[in-house]
């Protein structure tokens, strides 16, 4: 019998992390035991294998969930193990602080409705923890084409089916009355000193990581990885959360590699590899007239390839708030739709009504930018009462992927600012000087 395990001892911690490789071996999930214990400061967390065969079979939830109540605790997939998990739950109440998940093996979403039932939200969620850390060689496995390919409905009759096989069809799965809503693979809410680190995550039914009211964050060595047509697939998203640091960082999905929403401030993006997908976007901000409030972000040294759009700020008509502070410096585009762009009137839908208030946008400034692109260069579609002002642009050189080959000019709408050197191509659009009839913030709605 071959024993994949975590121990509470620190010598075999120590020739555990030695070892692990050549130890571990393999681990087939059926029949598998779990252990914890508590001890010192580690949790004991123990699987075996007690030779039934494949992986992929058992539903590992509850054992699973049950693995974070030691303090200071490390808990460890290792290499070769293979669970199989449905949304679970890790919050601050039972989870103590500074926990550490090892991740050097695979995590795969469950597809049976049973692990589901009625929560689509996020399928793993960490709620109010302070100095959790997710690190490893290992993959997180939304198993999302399940999710693309069905347009589930919610059904609470369907069979339960815990054990699946890796490569069986299946026929009943989590169902969802609205058909828009697919889970977040990894979810962290309202926690502190936050690390994400050497995992990846692949095939997430919707947004591979998301961070919601959480301070100090960091994300490095992360990959995301999901195809061009995932739907609403965002690689990292960011909402309510502030002090965030992202880099080496390799992000493919069917939407924004990082999307940046209210309530963030003090974020820095840098040495990121964003394709395919819809780039690194700020919003959309103020939909259904909401205020947004975001500062403060800094995009650098960031390289975008066969996406949407490059750096891009959408809000939508009638919201408040404002969005200032901004610098996306040194990034290089290849076969980018429109590289550069902000959009006021941002809109997924058919139709939206015109409103007159909007998030305010300022203070923008676009770094050495240069590459390609295949649609337009350059798009600044601001409002009409709130134009967007202090845009500045320096070292712009963006070319048609197809030389010689007339494609749309730069457009610039209430936007501006100042061009601080010559660009390619001349972005004449863009105004001097300030709007001289235009709204103005209110004390209400600034931020």
């Amino acid at each position: 019998m071959r024993i994949c395990k975590i121990t509470n001892l620190t010598f075999l911690i120590f020739i555990a992390l030695l070892f692990r490789f050549s130890i571990f071996g393999t681990c087939a999930r059926d029949g598998k035991h779990w252990r914890q214990g508590r001890a010192a400061s580690l949790s004991v967390f123990e699987v075996k294998e007690n030779g039934h065969g494949g992986e992929g079979h058992t539903d590992d939830t509850k054992a699973f969930e049950a693995a974070c109540k030691g303090e200071s605790s490390t808990v460890m997939v290792p290499s070769g193990c293979v669970l199989l998990v449905g949304a679970i739950s890790f919050s601050g109440p039972t989870c103590q602080a500074n926990i550490i998940f090892q991740i050097d093996g695979k995590i795969m979403a469950a597809t049976s409705s049973g692990a589901w039932k009625s929560d689509l939200l996020q399928w793993i969620k960490f709620t109010q923890l302070k100095g959790i850390t997710i690190s490893g060689k290992g993959t997180i496995d939304g198993q999302g084409s399940f999710w693309w390919n069905t347009s589930p409905t919610y059904d609470p009759t369907a069979r339960d089916s815990t054990s699946i096989s890796d490569n069986s069809e299946i026929s009943t799965g989590p169902r969802s009355k609205n058909s828009g809503t697919k889970p977040t693979a990894l979810r962290f809410y309202g926690s502190t000193d936050v690390t994400v680190t050497g995992i990846t995550i692949q095939n997430s039914p919707q947004t591979h990581l998301k961070f919601d009211d959480c301070t100090n964050v960091q994300v490095s060595n992360f990959a995301a990885s999901s195809p061009s047509d995932g739907p609403n697939t965002d690689g990292i998203h960011l909402q309510n959360s502030r002090g965030v640091v992202i880099y080496s960082t390799t992000l493919a999905c069917g939407d924004d590699c990082v999307s940046v929403q209210t309530g963030c401030s003090n974020i820095y993006i840098h040495n990121v590899n964003c394709g395919p997908g819809h780039g690194i976007s700020i919003g959309g901000l103020g939909k259904d007239n909401t205020k947004a409030c975001v500062s403060n972000i800094t995009v650098r040294d960031v390289k975008i390839q066969n996406t949407l759009t490059g750096v891009r700020i959408k809000t939508w008509q009638g919201g408040s708030g404002s969005v200032q502070q901004v610098m996306f410096a040194n990034i290089q585009v290849s076969e980018v739709e429109t590289p550069i762009m902000i959009d006021q009137y941002y809109c997924d839908k058919s139709k939206c009504n015109n409103q007159t208030s909007a998030v305010a946008v300022s203070d923008i400034n676009y770094i050495n930018i240069q590459g390609t692109y295949t649609v337009q260069s350059v798009y600044l579609a601001c409002s009409n009462s709130l134009p967007c002002t202090s845009v500045s642009l320096s070292n712009i050189q963006l070319k048609s992927v197809q030389e010689n080959h007339h494609l749309e000019e730069p457009f610039c709408w209430e936007a501006y600012g100042q061009l601080k050197t010559a660009t390619v191509p001349p972005i004449s659009c863009l105004q001097t000087g300030k709007p001289s009839k235009a709204g103005t913030l209110s004390d209400i709605d600034s931020c």
